[in-house]
């Protein structure tokens, strides 16, 4: 799979930052450009359920709900044994690395258009429903020993989460009124890959940034940061090959399962896990996963989902 040109901006963003350059965006830029990604993503995903509603899907969208309460088990033991961070910092660390990334995805979603390689069309909706099961799994992770967060108060955090507000959101327009996207069709369509690219200029800025955060723990993160995503994407290649996905939908999977949020995650997580040390999963998902996935693990990824896919 070729090196596609929004990777580029991405590296781009990360050199300038590096180098010290006097590159600068303004203020709310990139908040600006993940609500549209998010929106955009939840209606395409909306319209293309209109189009495939069955009780097939509906199984299908089950499983992913099973498959992103699953992944924080795998990441968690090794933060909490092996490198002895507080059960809290664990939980918050694990929820990043059981949700999605959303730039990731649409990256995802870049190159195989570009390759003209097919995927399920209602696959959008996967996405959404693995952004929220991690968040509810860290939170029992996280206060296992203890009742210090009422149940109600943390499913009403996880349900206003702007991530999750957007993609429900964006998704249910989709729904019902998929008759209508054509409208839509100049602003989240056509111009996607081109405000993708923009978003890609931002991360790689923030990347570069995050990559001074990290301290003593650096080894031990830089490890969780590479290996558990492609520990993650294998279990997902499995996952997407048992239910018969293409080998699109299984590389889609795979790097879903491989990817860490730095939006939804994060911003739920200081409600949910306050006294937790948040820069850790924020610096390991931003820093050190985000763009191992993109400049690394996206061909890796495509050979799995083949090899699956026989």
């Amino acid at each position: 799979m070729q090196l596609d040109i929004i990777v580029l901006f991405f590296i781009l963003g990360f050199i300038a930052k590096l180098i010290g350059s006097g590159l600068k965006l303004p203020d709310g830029f990139h908040h600006g450009i993940s609500v549209f990604l998010m929106l955009a993503i939840g209606l395409k995903g909306g319209a293309a359920l209109a189009e495939n509603l069955s009780s097939g899907l509906l199984i299908k969208a089950s499983f992913f709900i099973l498959l992103g309460m699953f992944l924080p088990f795998i990441v968690f033991p090794i933060l909490r044994w092996i490198g002895d961070f507080a059960a809290k910092d664990a939980a918050s660390i694990a929820a990043h690395y059981g949700s999605v990334s959303i730039g990731t995805y649409a990256v995802a979603v870049a190159l195989l258009e570009s390759q003209q390689i097919s995927y399920e069309s209602y696959f959008p909706l996967f996405v959404v429903l693995l952004e929220f099961p991690a968040m509810f799994v860290a939170v029992y992770l996280a206060n296992q020993k203890s009742q210090s967060i009422p149940v109600k108060q943390w499913v009403s955090h996880i349900l206003k989460n702007e991530s999750i507000v957007l993609l429900f959101g964006g998704l249910i327009i989709g729904l019902v009124a998929h008759e209508q996207s054509s409208k839509l069709t100049p602003l989240f369509s056509e111009l996607f890959s081109g405000v993708l690219a923009l978003f890609l200029l931002c991360m790689g800025m923030d990347a570069a940034a995050k990559v001074n955060d990290l301290k003593k723990d650096a080894p031990f993160l830089m490890a969780v940061g590479t290996f558990g995503p492609m520990v993650n994407g294998l279990i997902g290649g499995v996952f997407a090959s048992l239910l018969g996905l293409s080998a699109g939908g299984i590389f889609l999977t795979i790097v879903l399962s491989a990817s860490a949020s730095y939006i939804a995650v994060p911003i739920a997580m200081r409600s949910l896990i306050p006294d937790a040390n948040h820069s850790y999963g924020m610096t390991t998902s931003l820093g050190i996963t985000f763009p191992f996935n993109i400049l690394v693990g996206m061909p890796v990824y495509w050979i799995m989902a083949e090899w699956f896919a026989k």
